[in-house]
């Protein structure tokens, strides 16, 4: 058995590394089985909506989130508010491998339509449309810390958030 200067040897290193590698392979099957782990609860915060005509206004947030169906699936609503706008998303989604799809809607403009696209590991990233309406929303959590992020052709031409789970 040859040793190396650490004192371990080859078989005991390559031994190591297997294990390293299942676990690793372990906590990546578990977070792709559970593609919106750490999203539930209620979430506030603060950020910018850009419109259409140029102006930027600071709004207010929150959101909720229920996670369901072992981590597979998502019911989201988020309220943002300024002094002279707001908006009121709510969304169902599933995952499966993945991908992800699932319905939206915006209540104060009567829009509803499909989203699709790809989470995990704390990331979510959609294409949201609807009869005369796209955008992309990002959302990325990290812990207590959750970032969203939308942008469009439309009315609203760009949505930065920033929030802490409550």
């Amino acid at each position: 058995m040859r040793l190396l200067r650490s004192g371990f040897s080859m078989p005991a290193l390559k031994a190591a590394g297997v294990a390293m590698a299942l676990m690793l392979s372990a906590s990546a099957s578990q977070a792709q089985s559970a593609p919106f782990a750490g999203f539930d609860g209620v979430w506030s915060g603060t950020g910018t909506v850009s419109l259409s005509d140029g102006s930027n206004e600071r709004i207010r947030c929150r959101a909720t989130y229920r996670v369901g169906g072992g981590g597979q699936g998502l019911n989201q609503t988020l309220r943002c508010a300024s002094d002279s706008y707001k908006f009121d998303l709510s969304a169902n989604v599933v995952s499966q491998g993945g991908t992800v799809s699932g319905t939206w809607s915006e209540a104060s403009r009567n829009l509803n339509g499909n989203l699709q696209g790809r989470a995990g590991g704390g990331h979510i990233d959609v294409f949201v449309e609807a009869a005369g309406f796209a955008a992309n929303l990002v959302l990325t959590t990290r812990g207590n810390k959750q970032s969203v992020s939308i942008s469009s052709k439309g009315e609203i031409r760009g949505v930065n958030i920033n929030m802490v789970r409550s």
